[in-house]
């Protein structure tokens, strides 16, 4: 196996997770200098240059951050758009109890109820569901809602102009309830959507039904003791009467890696345990047991890249989620809905096949005893669509502190 040497501009700014502006910049700087192809004049980097920053990345130091927040009385959340409990579970872990969760998918429903019976589980569409007896009896409403475009166009949209729409629901959710604060996430993908009309628009409503939303951040999940290079859109609504402001949690500085999943160490006190898990089809398995891990299908012979890749060979960029085994010493990539399809491999570092359940439910910080309802195939989408445990912990932290400011601020005489 021939190691490589050099890395295009995308392959290093996939391997440091900068982005590829960033590493033009540091190489204007001399902080990452690259060399030119003769006759492209494309930027190559050195592997022994790219090891030395990953390096510092990736050590665990310890840490002053600390956003643990304890309330100063019982805050409730309404939860929309639920999934598997994995932001329920963060929520929850960080002090916030748990008033009503609703969810569409029957086998995510079933996951709730298994593992925790006394919550209120409101299976079914949102459309069918009114909220108004939460309001006064919850303090945050959260909800990962898909994305979906509606016009916009530069108009200041109004609520009933995303009628039909998943966003609408979590908006008229929010008005019924009329909590301090609400919460959506996304991908990271809804910053560009539609030019970023879509969120636009999404912020022009809550706008209209009483909230101020705080400048919208993408939150990296590897920066809040999870093990995964997973990147969420938090949007935040404070409700207009309130002026106070909200902070996102601080990030750690310690970045948690493969090993600290599926082994025993500071995130987990044993090793995973064994569970079911998809395979790899036998042309798959061939073609990824010549990949070293860390490695991904650059590391193929010639004629093998060209076969596999198809056309996707010719296209250009690094395409580093294909063909990809996890290294040991470092964080997953993204995890997906479905573990062994093609342009998103997630291969275990030592045996060549995709991570297990139970494997997936690490990366993604579940609790070994939270159980998974549904078919295989069910329990990986329940889990690759789910918010780290961890993230959601440290989010709800945030809220915690916020929400205790808001309520000493309202005992205080006028």
């Amino acid at each position: 196996m021939v190691i490589k040497e050099h890395y295009s501009l995308s392959e290093a700014a996939e391997i440091l997770g900068k982005s590829k502006e960033t590493l033009r910049r540091w190489d204007r700087d001399g902080k990452l200098t690259a060399l030119r192809e003769p006759i492209s004049e494309y930027r190559l980097y050195k592997k022994e240059e790219i090891d030395s920053l990953i390096k510092p990345l990736f050590d665990n130091i310890e840490d002053e951050t600390d956003n643990s927040e304890n309330p100063i009385k019982e805050f409730k959340v309404l939860e929309l758009f639920a999934g598997a409990g994995g932001l329920a579970i963060g929520l929850e872990k960080a002090g916030i109890t748990c008033a009503a969760l609703n969810e569409i998918d029957k086998w995510a429903c079933q996951t709730l109820r298994e593992n925790r019976p006394h919550w209120n589980v409101l299976e079914g569409d949102i459309k069918n569901y009114n909220f108004e007896k939460f309001n006064g009896k919850v303090d945050i409403v959260t909800g990962g809602f898909p994305c979906q475009a509606f016009s916009y166009a530069g108009k200041k949209l109004g609520l009933e102009d995303a009628r039909g729409t998943l966003f609408y629901e979590f908006a008229r959710a929010v008005q019924e309830v009329n909590p301090p604060i609400c919460i959506g996430e996304n991908v990271k993908g809804l910053l560009s959507h539609e030019k970023g009309d879509t969120l636009r628009g999404m912020i022009s409503i809550l706008d209209e039904i009483g909230y101020n939303v705080v400048p919208v951040k993408v939150l990296k999940a590897v920066n809040y003791k999870v093990p995964q290079k997973r990147e969420r859109l938090i949007v935040v609504g404070v409700r207009k009467d309130i002026d106070l402001k909200y902070e996102y949690p601080q990030a750690y500085q310690s970045i948690y890696n493969l090993s600290d999943a599926l082994k025993k160490g500071k995130l987990y006190d044993s090793d995973v345990p064994k569970s079911e898990g998809s395979t790899y089809p036998e042309h798959k398995k061939a073609v990824l047991d010549l990949i070293p891990p860390k490695g991904y299908w650059r590391d193929l012979p010639l004629d093998l890249q060209k076969e596999y890749m198809g056309k996707s060979f010719y296209l250009g960029g690094g395409k580093t989620g294909m063909a990809r085994r996890i290294g040991w010493d470092e964080p997953s990539l993204t995890l997906t809905c479905s573990p062994a399809q093609k342009q998103t491999e997630r291969c275990h570092p030592e045996e060549t096949r995709p991570f297990t359940v139970r494997e997936y439910a690490r990366i993604q910080t579940f609790p070994d005893e939270w159980k998974f309802m549904g078919s295989v195939s069910q329990q990986y989408k329940q889990i690759g669509n789910a918010v780290p445990c961890n993230l959601g912990k440290e989010i709800g932290y945030s809220i915690i502190k916020f929400l205790n400011a808001y309520y000493l601020s309202e005992s205080k005489p006028k």
